[in-house]
């Protein structure tokens, strides 16, 4: 059996010789394949100006990850990284303008609250998980480099991933109390049986993408709560 993989900084430290930059901010979203709840993005930032002291031990990409010790680990990752933000693109906002705007709009918002000393858009780029730049639209102009699984592959993205992950699962454990119909705590928004048995049962709630449910409700007139 495989093992699974761990992350290193040989991507984040060829691609500051490649492009002369102090900072790498690795970007990674958490929700775009949810039912419920907001979509969000993670940023995580490196100051490669000098040699890195070692990350966390175990760190890793957050879907690999038990949730235990995702949680355990998403305050080391905090204090290891020179800086980080979250933020959210609520289901109104998937709802209106689709979920890749909604990631933009998300990620801005986690760029926007972005405080670390010293950095300058001029002095940094953007690593963003995966294929698609959606990222483009709110990146002022700042190279973006995407890369598959770069989630598993690259430190500060993994840490993005953590980061992002452990605080939308709050946002989801927060919800639940007040939909304990679903299983928010659980399922954290995606469409696990149980989650999908209350759908058909009771209906949707105003916290769950009634334009994504069309496949999992068989009737227009479900009710929603």
């Amino acid at each position: 059996m495989s093992s699974k993989p761990f992350p290193s900084l040989e991507l984040e430290l060829s691609l500051a010789a490649r492009f002369g930059c102090r900072f790498v901010v690795g970007v990674d979203e958490v929700g775009r394949g949810a039912i419920a709840g907001p979509v969000s993005v993670g940023v995580a930032v490196i100051d490669l100006t000098d040699e890195p002291t070692a990350w966390p031990v175990g760190l890793q990409d957050s879907k690999l990850l038990s949730e235990p010790k995702r949680d355990a680990i998403a305050p080391l990752v905090a204090e290891w990284v020179a800086g980080w933000e979250v933020g959210d693109a609520s289901v109104a906002e998937i709802e209106t303008v689709g979920i890749n705007r909604a990631l933009a709009i998300a990620a801005k918002n986690a760029l926007g609250k972005l405080s670390v000393p010293e950095l300058t858009w001029a002095n940094t780029i953007l690593l963003l998980d995966g294929k698609h730049n959606w990222l483009a639209p709110v990146s002022g102009g700042v190279p973006v480099v995407t890369q598959i699984k770069a989630d598993q592959t690259a430190v500060i993205v993994s840490c993005a991933s953590v980061l992002a992950k452990v605080h939308r699962d709050g946002i989801m454990r927060e919800r639940d109390a007040e939909f304990a119909a679903y299983g928010f705590a659980g399922n954290k928004g995606y469409a696990a049986a149980t989650h999908i048995e209350a759908l058909r049962s009771i209906g949707p709630s105003e916290f769950h993408r009634i334009s994504w449910l069309s496949k999992i409700l068989q009737s227009n007139d479900t009710p929603t709560t």
